[in-house]
């Protein structure tokens, strides 16, 4: 929904707080920055065996990254988060406050923190929302966040997959050529990564559409440059856009904002993707971006318990939340000051974790003595004991 209208498009604590030879500018070498898998990260027991991922919006930059400007996903055209209340609230473009108040998506810190607080909900990783390899520009860095998230996915010993967007794919003259590029950076970068998701061998690998190549032959010759072929699915209702001419390159889809989702289609194809959302409630119209979509109440979390719910009872094996932190929507489940941890306790209990508020708590204190002391050991002894889920441990070093 957002995706065809965006451009390429609290407190006082919280203030301290076309060929197989073609190639593209900066190609990621042998020798990549991401991080392997944290061996010292555990895996979180749990009795619900879905495969649960949240979506992930790594757009956010602020005015520290972003040369003095506060880009458009804090922002729209009508807030200014220089304006601060005097409870330390700055003023942003979306109906909910995060917690830790607006972020940069490639900071470090809050990348950690917000591995954490998956992992201690049960949450196998994020599909991250992606723009391609030409994505980092004035409203976000998308390729470099993604890349910085990869590095935190890694440590914390969960998993990614990527939701490719072709949206910027129609300013291209060669719409093929630079998909090739696209999946080929990925496969460089991401798809060969002990983090990365496979199925069957296959990296998992997602279409919010397709929105601009439109045929099977088209993606027939994107996916000719790599060696393996992914696991593709298509956002539901479009992987007609990714088969015929003869050719099958779509295996499934994934579910995405329906306050009512029918599970029925699922078993036409090799895979499918259940979907659960919190609500819906964007600002577009306020942010005077548009007229905004159709609302979906939240009712106090119990159109997500139902979401949940029909997931679980449909039998389906994956299920992805929509969304993370997609504020401008309002479809966010990270912590704000509107909700607190309602929706990470649901899905603690969703997928029956040991784990409850108070280890999310502790988490978010965590963050905090991280903004206050970036490089003291101490911070680094208790993201160490988190990880490995030494919470006793975590405790004793942050009291």
């Amino acid at each position: 929904m957002r995706k065809f209208i965006l451009p390429l498009l609290l407190l006082s604590s919280l203030m301290v707080l076309n060929s197989c030879g073609e190639s593209y500018p900066n190609a990621p070498g042998k020798k990549q920055n991401t991080k392997e898998e944290n061996a010292e990260a555990k895996t979180v027991s749990k009795t619900n065996d879905m495969n649960v991922y949240v979506h992930f919006m790594p757009w956010f930059e602020t005015d520290n990254t972003n040369n003095g400007k506060w880009p458009f996903h804090w922002t729209m055209n009508t807030r200014d988060p220089n304006v601060v209340d005097v409870t330390g609230k700055r003023q942003i473009a979306s109906h909910y406050y995060p917690l830790t108040g607006p972020y940069a998506s490639g900071d470090a810190a809050i990348l950690d923190y917000q591995c954490l607080l998956m992992k201690y909900c049960g949450v196998d990783g994020v599909m991250v929302d992606w723009y391609g390899i030409n994505s980092d520009n004035d409203i976000a860095k998308h390729k470099s966040n993604t890349e910085a998230l990869a590095n935190a996915i890694a440590k914390a010993g969960l998993k990614m997959t990527i939701v490719y967007e072709d949206s910027p794919l129609a300013d291209v003259s060669d719409k093929v050529s630079q998909a090739r590029q696209d999946v080929r950076y990925l496969a460089e970068t991401f798809f060969h990564k002990d983090f990365y998701v496979k199925v069957e061998g296959r990296p998992l690998l997602m279409i919010f559409g397709p929105q601009q190549l439109l045929t099977g032959k088209d993606w027939y010759r994107v996916f000719s440059v790599l060696k393996t072929k992914p696991m593709f699915l298509c956002l539901n209702g479009h992987s007609g856009r990714a088969n015929g001419d003869g050719y099958t390159n779509a295996d499934g889809e994934f579910s995405w904002v329906n306050p009512t989702p029918d599970y029925s289609v699922a078993s036409k194809f090799k895979m499918y993707i259940a979907g659960a959302m919190p609500g819906f409630k964007d600002y577009y119209k306020e942010g005077g971006a548009g007229n905004g979509y159709t609302s979906y109440d939240a009712e106090n979390g119990a159109l997500f318990q139902r979401q949940l719910d029909a997931a679980k009872k449909s039998g389906l094996k994956w299920l992805q939340i929509s969304t993370w932190n997609d504020y401008g929507e309002g479809t966010t489940i990270e912590p704000t000051l509107e909700y607190g941890y309602k929706y990470l306790t649901m899905l603690q209990k969703f997928m029956g974790v040991s784990y409850t508020q108070a280890d999310l708590e502790l988490i978010y204190r965590w963050y905090q003595l991280r903004v206050a002391e970036p490089n003291s050991p101490r911070t680094q002894q208790a993201y160490d004991a988190l990880v490995r889920l030494d919470v006793a441990k975590a405790k004793e070093i942050l009291k």
